[in-house]
């Protein structure tokens, strides 16, 4: 029995096939896209059917290589990137292009938001969550005070996954995960938070699909595409789910004790709960896993961007990146890298810019330049799980994923910043993996009685590559520690002065 895995991103999209039998990956795709062109500062946005070309695209590629036993593929999961804002009018088209989770022009909605229930705290109170530029419902009441004519054609709004899902089976519904990082699901009782939709407009409650369930089957796959792709009319499609949502179970990350960290074009570090984890002050985002459990989240804007633009600056190959890296010292000899290029989310900096600081006549090299960028893209991410941990996650082991992962020094460097043990994925897909898994899950379950459990898919499908763990080195664990407390003061008193 097979399982296609489709990951629907900024960038591309992938797929693969699944032998859930052998836990093998019999065949993959790819197809890239990009943002559009031309638009003001502070807004992205891409065309939804963008990601709908992608995905025919990618999965015909799997389709090819695996020939006649195309017919053995059970069922369908995506993953998708998150926040993004598709609104539909009555023809269910695309009303306007979507505005993307890496969009900032929300930020007078984000302040009008959070002003009108109280401030931030009253916000977290209604949802869980703090209202940041990156997700969905702001995205909604900018298009009602700058687009009021697409405002009023929008008859139902879904998020990325969800358009995917609705192409593939015709049926529209959300699943709690993704949900829950809209800014409008109560992650504590996972509902609804009127208020807050009754605040943008009374017609929102309409626009909003069924929620339900991630563990159920989102539908199944419409006869015309089964027919196009040579599939069985019973190919089920699983509820999907946001791509850190589908990262958690493509990395096994799917109880409590392990957190996955991707270090990718932007990092995210996240961890499963079996209870809400709502940060009081609004730093670790409180979603909702894709197994019906919670996923406090924190996400950085800047990992792989920073290191990129260094080695282009330089002028290297990824091997000569890696070398420069590695002959610098800890600490790049006094050389900080404020890595905020894109502006940041966490912390909430969405006009932030990048800073090197601590330039010397004698350090001033580009091997510390560039292990600076390494340092403080990494500590980023380790003042998120430094919130985890006063939030009472502890973990005992941490999976990374992403292009970032490759790097053996990175890898040290993250032990070191996270203190913490290091392992990355046999496969660098997790996120088309947790999609596969999840349609086998929804797949073997749809009767509604648990016959197969995550545990056992997870356990069976995700294996680890030992040969890339790492282990924390005392010495410069705290020197790292000490150097996240300059990088967190730096960057505050930067910011107070508005020079960030």
């Amino acid at each position: 029995m097979y399982f296609l895995g489709i990951d629907s991103g900024t960038q591309s999209t992938k797929a693969i096939v699944l032998d859930l039998d052998s836990g093998k990956i019999l065949a993959s795709g790819h197809s890239s896209y990009e943002l559009i062109d031309g638009l003001p500062p502070g807004h992205l946005e891409q065309h939804p059917q963008a990601w709908i070309d992608a995905v025919d695209a990618s999965v015909q590629q799997c389709l090819e290589q695996i020939g006649k036993d195309k017919t053995k593929i059970a069922g369908i999961g995506v993953s998708g990137q998150q926040h993004g804002l598709v609104a539909l009018g009555a023809d269910d088209k695309p009303v306007r292009p979507a505005k993307l989770w890496c969009d900032t022009s929300t930020q007078a909605q984000c302040a009008e938001i959070a002003h009108h229930f109280g401030g931030q705290q009253g916000v977290i109170a209604a949802a869980g969550n703090a209202m940041l530029p990156g997700y969905t419902i702001p995205k909604l009441l900018w298009m009602k005070q700058n687009e009021p004519e697409n405002f009023a054609k929008t008859k139902t709004i879904l998020l990325p996954h969800d358009y995917i899902n609705f192409w593939l089976s015709g049926v529209k519904r959300m699943e709690y995960g993704d949900a829950s990082g809209m800014g409008i699901l109560n992650v504590n009782t996972r509902q609804w938070a009127y208020d807050i939709c009754d605040y943008i407009d009374p017609s929102v409650r309409a626009m909003l699909p069924p929620l339900g369930s991630s563990k159920a089957v989102h539908g199944t796959i419409r006869k015309d595409l089964a027919v196009k792709w040579g599939l069985n009319f019973d190919v089920i499609i699983s509820a999907g789910g946001g791509d850190n949502m589908m990262g958690a179970i493509g990395t096994g990350n799917i109880k409590p004790g392990v957190v996955t960290a991707s270090f990718g074009t932007s990092g995210t570090l996240y961890g499963v709960a079996g209870s809400p984890v709502v940060d009081g002050q609004g730093e670790v985002a409180a979603f909702c896993d894709s197994t019906d459990q919670w996923l406090p989240l924190v996400c950085t804007m800047n990992v792989t961007v920073v290191t990129e633009q260094v080695r282009e600056m330089f002028r290297w190959d990824l091997k000569q990146l890696e070398a420069a890296v590695k002959s610098a010292p800890v600490g790049a000899d006094g050389v900080m890298f404020l890595p905020y290029l894109n502006g940041e989310r966490t912390p909430n900096l969405p006009n932030g810019s990048g800073v090197i600081h601590g330039l010397r006549p004698t350090n001033m090299a580009p091997a510390n330049i560039a292990r600076a960028a390494v340092e403080g893209a990494t500590l980023g991410l380790a003042y998120g799980l430094k919130r985890f941990r006063d939030l009472g996650m502890n973990p005992t082991e941490i999976r990374l994923t992403g292009g970032g992962s490759k790097s053996s020094v990175w890898r040290q460097i993250a032990a070191d910043c996270f203190n913490a043990e290091v392992v990355t994925l046999s496969t660098s897909e997790g996120a088309a993996l947790g999609g596969a898994i999840q349609a086998a899950y929804a797949h073997a379950n749809q009767s509604g009685t648990e016959t197969v459990s995550y545990e056992q898919l997870c356990a069976r499908l995700v294996t680890l590559d030992e040969s890339t763990r790492c282990k924390p080195n005392a010495e410069n664990a705290a020197l790292y520690a000490a150097q996240l407390d300059r990088q967190m003061e730096l960057t505050g008193r930067l910011n107070q002065t508005g020079w960030l």
